[in-house]
């Protein structure tokens, strides 16, 4: 028996459904795409068709989504895929490549539905707004009135951006592909941009700003205290007072843009952005000068005045560089008011201050486990405490008990591990199978730039939780490469690499082994050792 389904007409959601295909093997389990009738007329907007259902995977244009679509596509292929978005395109990941065991590398390209549905047949994008989730009926309602009757659904909504001050016209969060168009656009006339935050957001937009001066307040001692200590952050440092080298504007992917509602600059759908997203993109400015930086650590923003009330309130007075290459205006659009006293005016505020998970669509009338910090708690199988509702990516937090050397990021790769396990978990609960965790959970393992560097983080790279019981070994080259590895009873437990340092696959061996190196000391880090060599 098949299954037809209307597909709604407007936008957003985060849901995606396997439908039986016709001459598939029989299940007993049933899916419904119905919509309200109208007096029961039965030839209006409100038919509905009722077929056969194996399973239902939840979803979201992102890479969590997509790839649970995409791996229970494979595994079911007499089953329609129903993949709801909330975004007009979707993400997918691209140019994969397993660097090591744990460590993988690729590209995310943003696509329109129908690339996705043409490379898998059984796949069928839906644009559509999820109203209501009804755990206790199985049942996902979506704003335009479509209901999904689901077997097994599983959650991958994301996360939203935390901004300092919503609806502040001057304040713009950064997350998905429509809003760094809008900062690229926003960018081209300014002259000074504060940007707030320390995390991966902050760190590649202040390396990438060229031809505008930044003012970049941070809530810690150093620089990225999300992924180094404060000897890389110092390691980092001058590449923020050096020109950016020249590279061409071209996008090795193809772009894709889509129209957005008339009177609305950014509709807030879209799904998060790539690893790579500034590439292909110009973000200089009109001046003709490459980085001016000036950092201001310990502090938060205070308070945030329109240029009006600020004269109203203040001299027109502010902080700003000895060697400010903008001459001060005498008025900004919006001055900030830092903690530390200071008070900068600029043309544009960029919110980098992190994401919160986006579970508002799911708690209506449900009882979700959430965890501290917001996220629907899932367990070893990615489970939440909802029957049959499986949740993957950074909307969910990972409530088992972890292998020594990992923990929770909100990153691409844990995203991608996520959607891929998650699809996994769920065809073996169905089948009514056994499934191991994953040995990508075994350690945190990530591969990024920064600062036009290759950064490698693996394990307890910053001796997270670990207290003082550990200590650090170090070698630095300023200019090429800093090493940092952390020791615990005499054995490797985690790795800072910046640069191309080669020592990659060693480490997370030596992490994975645990392998007592005591008897080497500070000659584990000796350049003139192949430590590759070595310990092969």
């Amino acid at each position: 028996m098949g299954t037809v389904l209307r597909k709604p007409r407007h936008a957003e959601a985060k849901v995606s459904i396997f439908q039986q295909r016709p001459n598939a093997v029989s299940s007993p389990l049933t899916s419904r795409d119905t919509r309200n009738r109208q007096n029961g007329g039965g030839g209006g907007r409100g038919c509905g068709c009722e077929g056969q259902n194996e399973i239902c995977g939840g979803g979201g244009g992102g890479i969590a989504g997509v790839t649970c679509a995409e791996q229970l596509a494979l595994q079911f292929t007499e089953e329609d895929v129903l993949l709801l978005t909330a975004a007009p395109l979707i993400k997918a990941v691209t140019n994969f490549k397993q660097v090591s065991r744990t460590l993988e590398e690729f590209d995310v390209e943003e696509q329109v539905s129908s690339v996705l549905e043409s490379r898998y047949p059984n796949i069928k994008v839906v644009q559509s707004a999820v109203k209501e989730l009804k755990t206790n009926q199985q049942r996902v309602i979506t704003e335009d009135g479509a209901e999904y009757v689901y077997n097994k659904l599983c959650l991958c909504a994301g996360a939203r951006p935390k901004v300092i001050a919503e609806g502040n016209p001057y304040v713009l969060g950064i997350r998905d592909t429509d809003s760094a168009q809008i900062f690229q656009r926003r960018l081209a006339q300014a002259r000074r941009v504060l940007v707030v935050g320390n995390g991966g957001i902050a760190l590649e937009l202040v390396y990438e700003i060229e031809g505008c001066e930044v003012i970049w307040a941070v809530k810690d001692k150093s620089i990225g205290n999300t992924f180094f200590d404060p000897g890389a952050a110092e390691f980092l440092i001058p590449q923020l007072k050096s020109d950016k080298p020249e590279t061409p504007l071209t996008c090795k992917r193809t772009k894709y843009t889509t129209e957005m509602p008339a009177g609305r600059e950014d509709c807030g759908r879209g799904s998060a952005l790539g690893p790579d997203w500034h590439e292909g993109m110009n973000l200089r400015a009109a001046q003709k000068f490459s980085h001016r930086v000036r950092i201001e650590a310990e502090c938060e923003v205070q308070r945030i005045f329109l240029q009006e009330e600020f004269q109203r309130l203040h001299s027109p007075r502010t902080e700003r560089e000895e060697d400010s290459a903008t001459p001060d205006p005498g008025e900004w659009p919006v001055y900030v008011e830092l903690t530390n006293g200071k008070t900068y005016g600029c043309d544009l505020i960029v919110s980098a201050t992190g994401v919160i998970p986006n579970i508002e669509p799911f708690m209506l009338g449900n009882n979700f486990d959430i965890g501290e910090d917001g996220g629907v708690k899932v367990d070893d199988h990615m489970r939440t405490s909802a029957r049959n509702v499986y949740a993957a990516g950074d909307i969910c937090t990972a409530a088992w008990t972890p292998s020594p050397f990992w923990q929770q990021m909100r990153l691409w790769t844990q995203a991608r591990q996520m959607g891929w396990f998650a699809a996994r978990c769920m065809a073996a609960d169905h089948l009514g199978e056994t499934i191991e965790l994953d040995f990508c959970f075994e350690l945190f393992a990530h591969v990024t730039k920064f600062f036009n560097y290759k950064v490698i983080l693996l394990g307890k790279y910053n001796a997270q939780g670990l207290g003082t019981d550990h200590e650090l070994l170090l070698r630095c080259t300023m200019g090429q490469e800093y090493v940092k590895v952390v020791m615990q009873n005499g054995r490797m437990v985690g790795a800072v690499l910046i640069g191309e340092t080669n020592l990659e696959e060693t480490f997370e061996n030596l992490i994975l082994n645990q392998m007592d190196l005591s008897a080497y000391g500070e000659d584990l880090l000796d350049p003139n050792i192949d430590i590759e060599d070595y310990f092969d």
